[in-house]
């Protein structure tokens, strides 16, 4: 039986270099496909049993409360009754039935160390859970990431991925004729943060009160100086949507159903 763990999902940035594609929703709520990127992502961590979710809201974050709060409205053919005896009658279906969703106004201006610290009342007593960010998906193994993160016994694990590349790759032969051509390869040297991350509880001992704590500099600095920072390394399919041409590349992927992150 899977052990299943609370997720912890950044929310509350304003996207600022997206902007060419939306400028009145919040970056998690742009969507690929028909639904948002934040849907995705969550559909994913639920394939896997993750079905607890903790959203940490920011910049403009009442449009993914209405998502929520209004989520049958939106997945589902409604007939509405108006007038004294007005109805909603819902007739199809959707699969999300069983997700508990916390939406946590974490503030407008806060950064990414302070939103973690505001949601701790909401993971109780729980020794370990998921963190990730709003704005990308991938295709790593949930169950393979919990067991590492468990083995090692440090406070946080990081999804170390391949950068992918921004522009062409091109291979030639001897007489320079093009052998293959790759629009956005992975990068073949080097790791970088995916985000992805497995905490213990003890993270918050890191987290100092400040609204301006950035959780990727100071905090995860000192788990390094402390040997608390592990990677687990993921050398498959990871795509953030930071511009205009990653969430093309990701609408095209769903468009053409080579999706890797859909395994639902």
């Amino acid at each position: 039986m899977r052990d299943t763990l609370k997720t912890v999902i950044l929310c509350g940035g304003r996207g600022t270099r997206i902007r060419d594609v939306a400028d009145n929703i919040p970056k998690p709520m742009i969507p690929i496909g028909q639904l948002p990127i934040l849907w995705h992502l969550m559909k994913y961590y639920a394939s896997y049993g993750h079905k607890d979710f903790i959203l940490c809201l920011g910049y403009m974050g009442q449009t993914i409360k209405d998502f929520f709060l209004n989520y049958e409205a939106y997945t589902r053919d409604c007939t509405v009754t108006l007038g004294a005896n007005k109805s909603v009658e819902f007739h199809t279906n959707h699969e999300e039935t069983d997700w508990r969703v916390t939406l946590a106004d974490t503030g407008p201006e806060t950064l990414t160390g302070g939103r973690i610290r505001k949601i701790r009342q909401y993971l109780k007593e729980d020794e370990h859970f998921f963190l990730t960010y709003g704005d990308g998906v991938s295709d790593i193994d949930l169950d393979a990431l919990l067991a590492f993160h468990k083995s090692h016994g440090r406070i946080l694990t990081v999804t170390g991925v391949r950068p992918p590349g921004r522009f062409g790759e091109l291979m030639a032969d001897s007489q320079g004729l093009v052998t293959e051509f790759n629009e956005k390869p992975q990068a073949t040297g080097g790791w970088i943060s995916g985000g992805f991350f497995v905490c213990r509880r003890e993270l918050f001992d890191y987290l100092d009160e400040r609204d301006d704590l950035v959780f990727e500099q100071e905090p995860m600095r000192a788990l390094v100086r402390d040997r608390q920072l592990a990677v687990y390394e993921h050398d498959r399919f990871w795509q953030c949507m930071d511009t205009y041409r990653d969430w093309q590349l990701l609408n095209n992927l769903l468009e053409k159903k080579q999706a890797p992150w859909m395994i639902w």
